[in-house]
C-alpha cells in the first residue's frame, strides 16, 4: 500500500511542477507594492483559471498524501 501511495504521490508532485511551470508570470513581484499594481485589475483567462486551479488541486493532494505517508 505504502508504494502505492508514494506512486500516485510522485504523478502528483510531477503534475504540480508542470502546471506550476506552465502559468504565465506575473511579472509583478515587490513592484506592485509602490502602485504599479497592474495585477490587480487583470482577470484570469479561461486557460489561466484551468492552471491555478490544478495547481491548488494538487497542491493539496500532494499535502494530504505526505500526511498519509507520514503516519504509514
Amino acid at each position: 500500500m505504502t508504494t502505492f501511495l508514494m506512486i500516485i504521490q510522485f504523478f502528483v508532485a510531477i503534475g504540480l511542477i508542470a502546471a506550476v511551470l506552465l502559468q504565465e508570470s506575473k511579472g509583478e513581484g515587490l513592484g506592485s507594492i509602490g502602485g504599479g499594481g497592474r495585477m490587480f485589475f487583470n482577470q484570469a483567462k479561461g486557460t489561466e483559471k484551468v492552471l491555478e486551479k490544478a495547481t491548488t488541486y494538487l497542491a493539496v493532494g500532494f499535502l494530504v498524501l505526505s500526511v498519509v505517508l507520514s503516519l504509514m
